[in-house]
């Protein structure tokens, strides 16, 4: 469509098979939406469409995110205050007739429903930190690190050391938002014997928020980079080798998004060599 539609704290503009969102910045602007800046929302990812009423002589365009499409809702599991969705668009009342307008358009150009194979929104770019109530977590793409603060690390997490886990060594995460009673980021591993204690304050796998520690915009996109990254190296590593032939429009896609992958730093050198050499074998 490449048109642009201005709201309070975002810019939306519509193109043929994406909304590119724009946020504002400023004292009133919600700190993650700052903290985002700017995303794209292919539509290959969006179920829906709604425009409803809302506060005070307003009406709210919205977006709704197929399962699994985005890592930042994945990791976010419902949590997000209505205020900081980064899918609603709020606009005057007097512009009502122009976002029906709008939402009619992209009804018409949705096509995909149900939960998404893989992320098809950009996770936040990495390097990323933030500082938990009891240590500093840090992630750099491949891996996250948790050093331990003095003041507020428990006696467990000072026996166990400062933490350094692999994306390749871990299969989940859970982020319980710092604005409810016992906020966390806790790291699930892939080992057997790897189970976490009852409370995250004992688990050298997990960091604790707390009044001014750990907020939303920056924990929440931490962890929505953590996800993405490790449902990416999942992808490349389940890539199912056959002997039987396969469509070379398929092994093309498949061998661009490994590319994607690999320039992105999530897979090294001799992956991508040794996945690439499979899906060509099965030509």
């Amino acid at each position: 469509m490449g048109d642009v539609l201005a709201g309070f704290h975002a810019v939306w503009e519509f193109e043929s098979d994406s909304v590119l969102i724009r946020y504002e910045r400023g004292i009133r602007t919600p700190k993650l939406f700052q903290a985002l800046g700017e995303r794209r929302i292919p539509l290959s990812a969006v179920e829906g469409v709604t425009l409803a009423p809302g506060r005070r002589g307003t009406v709210v365009l919205s977006l709704r995110p197929r399962p699994g499409a985005d890592p930042l809702m994945e990791a976010a599991d419902g949590q997000l205050k209505e205020g900081s969705d980064p899918y609603r668009l709020v606009l005057p009342a007097e512009r009502e007739t122009l976002a029906e307008y709008y939402a009619d358009e992209l009804k018409g150009l949705l096509t995909e429903s149900g939960p998404a194979e893989r992320h098809l929104v950009a996770p936040p770019e990495t390097p990323l930190q933030f500082k938990a109530y009891d240590g500093k977590a840090s992630f750099d793409g491949t891996s996250v690190q948790f050093r331990w603060s003095w003041t507020g690390a428990s006696s467990a997490k000072w026996k166990a050391g400062d933490q350094s886990f692999a994306v390749a060594d871990l299969s989940g995460l859970e982020w319980r938002s710092p604005e409810v009673f016992e906020g966390h980021l806790r790291l699930i591993r892939r080992s057997a014997d790897a189970a976490a204690p009852a409370q995250p304050d004992q688990d050298p796998a997990s960091v604790v928020f707390g009044l001014g520690y750990g907020p939303v915009h920056e924990s929440l996109p931490f962890a929505a980079a953590v996800l993405a990254a490790m449902r990416s190296r999942a992808a490349v590593t389940s890539v199912p080798v056959t002997p039987s032939r396969r469509d070379p429009a398929d092994i093309a896609e498949r061998i661009r998004h490994l590319g994607e992958l690999h320039q992105a730093g999530l897979v090294t050198d001799e992956e991508f060599s040794s996945k690439k050499a499979e899906l060509l074998a099965e030509l």
